[in-house]
């Protein structure tokens, strides 16, 4: 897979959905998501330039992984 970025909602949600299919998106605190973000081997980004708008679109982006996965 290609780097990904902050603005890589998507791609992100996918990669967080196969990292931790077990985790409900929901409740993770977005510290926690922050950090499992950047500890993604294919995150290529400034981890200072993330924001919480960024944080809850990848967390809405990865609630939908995680849905379709368990429908």
């Amino acid at each position: 897979m290609p780097k990904v970025y902050w603005e890589n909602a998507e791609d992100i949600g996918i990669l967080l959905d196969e990292k931790y299919p077990d985790v409900d998106p929901l409740t993770v605190r977005f510290t926690d998501l922050h950090k499992w973000i950047i500890e993604l081997h294919d995150f290529a980004d400034d981890p200072a330039k993330s924001n919480e708008g960024k944080l809850e679109a990848i967390q809405m982006a990865w609630h939908e992984e995680y849905k379709d996965r368990n429908s």
